[in-house]
This record gives structure tokens, sequence and C-alpha cells, in this order.
């Protein structure tokens, strides 16, 4: 008996099912992918506006011009809970809860409650929403204070 036959046959079995792993393999989880800028949030369908429970009254409030205060620092800021509400950074660069505002590069600013925190910088959604950007983005933007 030849042996190379049924080992032949095994490898064009094992070829011929490759396809049907690939087709069988789970697709990706939509938690996986990133939210696009306006898209749902977290891939669940949940709309970022739908979170925001901020009225238009305090969204004209945070984009009114403010006193320029003084500069903390510049932080890269990703989305915060999404579900807390109001305008507010977390950052490193205060030790206790405080007014102030974050400054896009181009000018752009929002005021802010500033609240303690440690490792990277969170900007509340109503303030990413407020100042255009999209969910995915890491804003850099300079901190106002005091």
């Amino acid at each position: 008996m030849n042996i190379l036959v049924p080992a032949s046959a095994a490898l064009l079995l094992l070829v011929a099912c490759d396809p049907v792993r690939e087709a069988a393999s789970p697709a990706p989880s939509p938690m996986a992918r990133p939210a696009a800028g306006g898209g749902a949030l977290g891939g669940q369908g949940v709309a970022p506006a739908s979170l925001d429970r901020t009225t238009e009254a305090e969204r004209r409030a945070a984009l009114a011009p403010a006193a320029a205060g003084r500069p903390l620092g510049t932080v890269t800021a990703g989305l915060g809970a999404p579900t807390e509400p109001g305008f507010w950074l977390r950052s490193a660069l205060v030790a206790a809860e405080q007014p102030g505002r974050v400054e896009l590069e181009g000018g752009r600013s929002v005021a802010v409650t500033l609240r303690p925190g440690s490792g990277a910088a969170q900007l509340s959604l109503p303030a990413f929403r407020a100042l255009g950007l999209g969910l995915t983005d890491l804003p850099l933007v300079t901190v106002y204070g005091g």
C-alpha cells in the first residue's frame, strides 16, 4: 500500500476546509470597532446626543468667551464617561475641583469644571460635542484655571 496517497488526501482535505474555517470564524465584536465621529457610541447604536443631557442654555454658557485664567498645562484628552453629565475635564493638573476652561489649538474653547484625576485626561461628552470633536478624537487642549 502506498502511504503517499492517504497523506496527499489528508493534505487536500485540510486545504479544502480552510475556506470553511474562515467562513465559520466569528465576526469582530461591535465593541472592537471604534465609533465614528458622529455615529453610534461604542458600536451599540446609542447616539451621543441621547446621552448629552445639557440644555441649549448650558451649551451657550459653556461656549461664551471667558476670562483667560492662568494656563495650567496642555494635555491630550480622551472621551470621559459618556453618561456623566456636565462640562468637565478630569486630569492631574488640578488637586481640587475648580472652574476652568479648555482651548483647542485653533482657539475654540469651552468652560468646564476642572476635576482632579490621575492617568490620561478625560473630557466630558458635552464638552467634546460643544468643541465639535469626534468621539474617537484625542485633542490636545490647553487647560486654564483659577
